[in-house]
C-alpha cells in the first residue's frame, strides 16, 4: 500500500494568519496521524511564512509516523535536518522567494553539489529522496548521487488529468519503471488530489509515498479532516 504523508504547510499559514496557536499545529499533526496517516511532511523555508523552524524541532517529539522534511539544502536548512533527523529529507531547488515548489532538479548539473548533501544525510542515517521531473536523465543522475528515493513533481499529470488527457501519466510511468530497475524508491507530489490520486496510484509500480498538502486541506474545509485523509487512504490500497 502506498502510504499518505500529509504536509501541513497549509495549517501553518493559516495560524500564523492571526499570530497566535490558532489552529495548534502540533494537535493537527497528531490528529492527522490518528486518522490513518502513515506520515506528516513540512516544508520550511528561510522566511518562515508558514512554517518555523522552531515548528520542525517540536514536531520531531510529538510524530509517530514518518516525519518527512522538504526544502531546499541551504546551510540553515541543511543544519535543521541534521538536528531534527527526520525519518526522510526530500531535497527541492525552490528559489527562496518561490510561492511553491515548481520544478525538479537538474541532477547532472549539481550532480557534485547533492553528491556532498547526500553523503551528509546519509552518513546520519536519514533517508533522502530528490525532488525530479519525469525526465530519463534527471531519475539517472538522482541513482549517480546516491538518493536513495525520488519524488516525481506530478505538477503537469494533474494539469493533464484536469483536461481529461489521459495520456499525460505515461512520462510518469516510465520515469516509475526506470527508477525501479535503478534501484530507487518513488515517492510523489505536487497538485495531487481526490480527483486524480486513484489513476496515478493504478499506473505507478511501486509507488512508496504521496505527500499531498494544498488540496487535503482545500478539499477537508468541505467535508472534514478525518473524512479526506480516509478517503485518500481508500484510495491509495
Amino acid at each position: 500500500m502506498t502510504k499518505l504523508s500529509v504536509n501541513i504547510n497549509k495549517i501553518a499559514t493559516l495560524r500564523n494568519s492571526r499570530g497566535g496557536n490558532v489552529p495548534n499545529l502540533l494537535k493537527v499533526a497528531k490528529d492527522i496521524e490518528n486518522f490513518g496517516a502513515e506520515g506528516i511532511t513540512i516544508h520550511p523555508r528561510p522566511d518562515e511564512r508558514h512554517i518555523r523552524y522552531q515548528d520542525a524541532i517540536d514536531l520531531k517529539e510529538i510524530v509517530t509516523t514518518e516525519y518527512n522534511i522538504e526544502g531546499n539544502p541551504i546551510q540553515k536548512f541543511i543544519d535543521l535536518v541534521l538536528l531534527t533527523k527526520p525519518t526522510q529529507v526530500t531535497l527541492v531547488p525552490d528559489a527562496i522567494d518561490a510561492i511553491t515548489s515548481n520544478a525538479g532538479w537538474d541532477t547532472i548539473k549539481n550532480e557534485s553539489f547533492l553528491s556532498d548533501v547526500i553523503s551528509t544525510f546519509k552518513n546520519n542515517n536519514i533517508r533522502t529522496s530528490i525532488f525530479v521531473d519525469p525526465v530519463s536523465k534527471m531519475i539517472e543522475g538522482a541513482a549517480k548521487v546516491g538518493a536513495d528515493r525520488i519524488e516525481l513533481y506530478t505538477e503537469s499529470y494533474a494539469d493533464d488529468y484536469a483536461k481529461k488527457n489521459l495520456e499525460g501519466i505515461k512520462p510518469f510511468t516510465n520515469a516509475a519503471i526506470l527508477a525501479n530497475k535503478l534501484g530507487l524508491g518513488i515517492n510523489a507530489g505536487h497538485d495531487l488530489s481526490l480527483d486524480n490520486i486513484k489513476y496515478f496510484k493504478e499506473n505507478i509500480p511501486n509507488l512508496l509515498e504521496v505527500s499531498i498538502g494544498h488540496a487535503l486541506i482545500s478539499e477537508s474545509l468541505y467535508l472534514g479532516l478525518e473524512n479526506v485523509v480516509n478517503m485518500y487512504l481508500n484510495k491509495l490500497k
